[in-house]
């Protein structure tokens, strides 16, 4: 483990290999939980203050979902997530031929939301928890994202690095500038 100011990080992150592959993956990690993406309580906000720009965007059966949920819905650890289509995937998933996306994400880069999607979603497959006097930074290895880890040790890319922007904007180019150096002086004494 690394700490970053009140954050402690996963060796995970500067040790593991990762790449995304939606060629290959289809958006698994958008269709397939237990429960919907985690959210913050000022996400769940947002995303009941942009829903009529959401909508468009959406498919019918999303649009169903979210009408009888709501736009977050709590889990039964009592965490806000976002509502599921038929207790599979997350209700803002849209279709790119047989590939799930992220329907807020489509909105947002079509200029309709200025909220790009759940950090949750975008750090993923990194979980962030929070306890009371730190912030844990852990890699979930799920067997969807084999193909990320085939294409980040192919390409060569460290987790830390394909998750860069998502790593600045839960914790600021400041930490992310000290995970790198922790990164290099960690591959100094490995």
């Amino acid at each position: 483990m690394l700490q970053i100011d009140d954050t402690i990080v996963s060796l995970a992150l500067i040790e593991k290999k990762f790449s995304c592959d939606l060629s290959v993956c289809k958006g698994s990690c958008c269709r397939y939980g237990d429960t919907g993406a985690p959210l913050t309580a000022e996400e769940a906000e947002t995303l009941g203050r942009i829903k009529p720009l959401l909508l468009p965007f959406l498919r019918q059966e999303g649009i169903a979902a979210i009408e009888s949920a709501g736009t977050s819905m709590k889990d039964i650890e009592g965490e806000l997530v976002t509502p599921l289509i038929n207790n599979e995937e997350c209700a803002y998933t849209v279709m790119d031929g047989d590939v799930y996306k992220c329907g807020i994400e489509t909105a947002f880069n079509a200029g309709a939301v200025d909220f790009r999607k759940p950090l949750s979603c975008h750090l993923f497959p990194v979980r962030v928890k929070q306890y009371r006097d730190f912030r844990a930074v852990n890699y979930e290895e799920w067997p969807i994202c084999k193909p990320g880890v085939t294409a980040g040790e192919e390409q060569d890319t460290e987790l830390c690095i394909f998750l860069s922007e998502p790593l600045e904007r839960a914790f600021g180019k400041e930490w992310y500038a000290k995970l790198l150096w922790a990164a290099g002086e960690y591959g100094k004494y490995k």
